[in-house]
Formats: structure tokens, sequence, C-alpha cells
């Protein structure tokens, strides 16, 4: 073969290749990725007084599905109720550890919302699947959130709730281990919650979160207000039809203006459990990565 040959062959495989390329497609409606406008350094986690590595699961547990119970911090007032999901294994496996993942409910909803939307059967069978590492996840409740006694459920969660899960359940106690989630008021406690308190939360997953227009200045504050090696990773989510896309927008600016490292995504859908059902699994996949590590 000459050299003349060899060059056109090699066109013509970088043709092919190109055209290859251009044949791929995206199926989020429409998809945008926030990168800041400067690099920011992603937050750098406390070390952990235990082996932070994954639990894997025996292929005994392959057969085995996880466990939802209901449990109760008795000593706050009102008593802190909460639905907990134990993976497949958790039972046998006594010294191992876990991460754990809170996911707050919409407003007139209670501690099993994330329940019925599928989160623990879609947990079960991504752990069965390999595809994701087994993790504690916990259901609060916050019924209250019409009476007064729903103003201290951000106390109750961060002061009680959290030390009662780490204590009684095998988790690690740690901030890398531990991520904050929830859907429309919810996603609007885990704003407050999650940039109030960023020595406790590794990730905080926004999903059609409900935030006041009224809340800008202080929540502007609070954002720049976490120094940058304390910066969690960040999820947020709507649908494109969705009641709060104003005021989401309006918060997407301020994390893009004090170059956060986030992930934006907006999807065909609402306000409504329909679309929260439909991206549990993604949801999912996205908390578990944060710990493959």
């Amino acid at each position: 073969m000459n050299t003349r040959q060899a060059i056109i062959i090699a066109t013509c495989i970088s043709l092919l290749i190109g055209l290859s390329a251009c044949s791929s497609s995206n199926e989020e409606i429409p998809t945008q990725t926030v990168p800041p406008p400067t690099p920011t350094v992603t937050a750098t986690f406390t070390p952990s007084p235990v082996p932070v590595t994954s639990t894997p699961t025996p292929k005994s547990c392959t057969e085995e599905n996880g466990l939802v119970q209901q449990d109760v911090v008795k000593t706050t007032n009102p008593p802190q109720e909460f639905l907990i999901y134990l993976p497949p294994c958790y039972q046998s496996t006594a010294n191992a550890h876990f991460p754990v993942l809170y996911l707050l409910h919409g407003q007139t909803y209670t501690d099993d919302q994330w329940v019925r939307l599928g989160v623990p059967t879609i947990a079960d069978r991504l752990i069965h699947e390999g595809k994701i590492t087994p993790f504690i996840i916990v259901f609060p409740d916050d019924h209250y959130w019409n009476v007064p006694a729903g103003a201290g459920f951000g106390d109750r969660f961060i002061n009680d709730l959290i030390p009662y899960v780490d204590k009684n359940y095998h988790t690690f106690a740690v901030r890398s281990r531990r991520s904050l989630g929830g859907l429309s008021r919810g996603g609007g406690w885990v704003v407050d919650l999650g940039f109030s308190h960023p020595e406790l939360f590794g990730a905080l997953g926004l999903h059609s979160p409900a935030i006041k227009v009224q809340d800008g200045p202080r929540l502007e504050k609070m954002v720049q207000a976490v120094p940058e090696n304390k910066r969690p990773l960040i999820w947020l989510d709507l649908g494109d039809a969705d009641i709060e896309m104003k005021n989401t927008l309006a918060f997407e600016e301020k994390l893009t203006k004090n170059n956060y490292i986030f992930e934006f995504h907006v999807y065909t859908g609402d306000h409504s459990e329909r679309y929260w059902g439909t991206h549990v699994e993604e949801y999912l996949l996205w908390y578990a990565q944060k710990w493959a590590d």
C-alpha cells in the first residue's frame, strides 16, 4: 500500500466515526447541566471515624427484599414519626455500615408519599441488579405543616431525628455518606436545612422545590455563606409545566451567580406525583453514585 492509499483509507475511517457520533440523541426535554463561570472546588468531606467503604450485597441477598418499618423519636414535642427503609441483608450484616438518604415529602402528604411512589421497590431492584450500593432511606413525617407545631420540624429533624437514626441504625454517621432530598414543599425544606447545615449533608436533591419568592434575600445570604469546601453536590429538577418554575429559576440563578457546581434538569411534566414517580429511579441512581467510590 502506498502513502496516498493510506491517507485515503484514514480519511474514510474518520468520516465514518464522525457520522456515528452524530447519530446519538438525548431523551431529556430539555436538559441542561449548569457549569460555573469559573472552576469551583466541590465539598471536601470530613474524615470518617469508621472506614468509609461501600457495603456490597452478598449473593445470598439477591432474593431478599428490603424492609420498610415505622419508628418514632418519642423525646420530641410532638413525637417525630418516620418510616425507614433497610436494604436487603441489613439484618444479617450486623457489623456493616450503610450510607443514609433522607427524603422529605410534600405539603398535605405524610411520610409514606415516597414509599407510594415506589422508592423501596425500585431500590431493591437496583441493588439486586448491582447498579447501586445498599443504603438506608429515612422518610420523616411532617404532617403538622399547617399547625404551629409544623414550625418545629426543622429543629426536630436536625437536633433529634438525625442523631436518633445514627444511634439506632447502622449508618455512616458522617457528612460524606449522608444525603438529603425532597419534593415540592419537602424540596423547600431541603434548601433551608441543607444550606443552613452544610456540615451535615454531602448531597442535596431538590425535586420541584417549593421556594417562596419572598425568601429570596435570605436564601441569597445562605447560599453565599457556605464555604467552598463545604458546598454539597446538588441536583435540581422540575417539569416544564411546573407551577414552581419561576421561583426555581430564580434560585438556580443564585447558585450560578455564586459559582456553585450543580445539575439542573427540566423534563416534560407538571407539579404532580405522576412526574416525581416517573423519575424515582433516576433520583436514586444519582444519590447512590455519590457513594460509589
